[in-house]
């Protein structure tokens, strides 16, 4: 009978781990800071766009049609998707997806911009994989966007596009008899997967959410052009504002600068001893957005050496 017990108990843990849907995998040489091969949009035509506010709590659903707003720029091509997200609640995890509808799926591209309307990463895509359906979700082509919004950041912008080489390409999915039959354990039926071709109309999803982990740095750092980790945003100082076309949720202002925050009285040794440190260690962890919250504390205090500590030490110099 034990014997019995442990065979069921082995042949169940087989079946749940049969049913777990495949992923294939994105393009894991994409480097989302260079953005050469982005699709150069005019600021102007970026301001003419309606921005969506993405809502941390909740799943925006986007259904794109030729109704849809339109961008003409490089080889964009039918309608595009302009969410705004906030950009100081800490670093961000945007979960994007593409939902597969009779055999047709948009593929997305996204080109993300700072509160200044410039752009700071692009993913291409290739990054966004074909995902398996589950119980609660479809055939999908789906990524996420790990961002860390730089100091002084109020709102990041995502454009998401397709490109007519996009529409020209197909994505191999799975037969729902293969599927249920790697679900339940059975011998997987040697039959052709269906196709989804790619176009300019789908479903989109977007869930954004917080994370204390450590994540990808996007944008230019300080200016930096090296190849070091980069950040949304320029840190120096924050940057005024862009302001979103009428019947869009204004971006809220800038905050004012670490130096007006400032305190008249220089910070003691032992102060600044300890905030230096401390954010030697955040960044050492992979933790930048705890290191940035420490570096405002620091200037709020009077420091003058803290945001030196926390350039060298990103770059690797600390």
């Amino acid at each position: 009978m034990k014997m019995k017990k442990s065979l069921l108990a082995l042949c169940l843990s087989a079946g749940l781990l049969a049913s777990v849907p495949a992923v294939s995998l994105a393009d894991v040489n994409i480097v989302p800071q260079d953005i050469s091969m982005a699709p150069a949009v005019p600021t102007s035509a970026l301001q003419q766009l309606q921005w969506t506010p993405v809502d941390q709590s909740k799943t925006l659903t986007t259904t794109l049609a030729t109704s849809g707003q339109s961008l003409k720029a490089g080889d964009i091509t039918g309608p595009v998707a302009a969410y705004s997200v906030p950009a100081n609640i800490g670093e961000l995890n945007i979960t994007l997806t593409s939902e597969v509808n009779k055999n047709s799926v948009f593929a997305p591209n996204v080109l993300v911009l700072d509160q200044n309307m410039t752009p700071a990463a692009y993913f291409p895509a290739s990054y966004f994989a074909y995902q398996e359906p589950g119980v609660m979700s479809a055939d999908r082509l789906e990524g996420t966007l790990k961002l860390t919004p730089a100091l002084g950041q109020q709102k990041l912008y995502l454009l998401v596009f397709t490109t007519n080489k996009d529409t020209q390409q197909t994505t191999t999915m799975i037969d729902p008899a293969k599927a249920y039959a790697k679900g339940t354990g059975n011998a997987v039926p040697d039959i052709p997967d269906p196709i989804a071709r790619h176009g300019t109309d789908g479903t989109l999803k977007i869930k954004v959410k917080t994370s204390s982990a450590s994540s990808v740095l996007v944008g230019p750092l300080f200016g930096s052009s090296g190849p070091g980790p980069v950040t949304v945003g320029n840190t120096a100082a924050p940057a005024a504002t862009y302001v979103a076309p009428a019947g869009v949720a204004a971006t809220a202002a800038a905050p004012a600068t670490a130096a007006s925050a400032k305190k008249s009285e220089p910070v003691l040794s032992d102060t600044e001893t300890y905030f230096n440190q401390a954010i030697k260690d955040a960044v050492a962890k992979g933790d930048v957005d705890k290191a940035l919250k420490l570096l405002d504390e620091a200037e709020r205090l009077g420091s003058t050496s803290a945001r030196k500590t926390f350039i060298s030490s990103v770059k690797g110099k600390g």
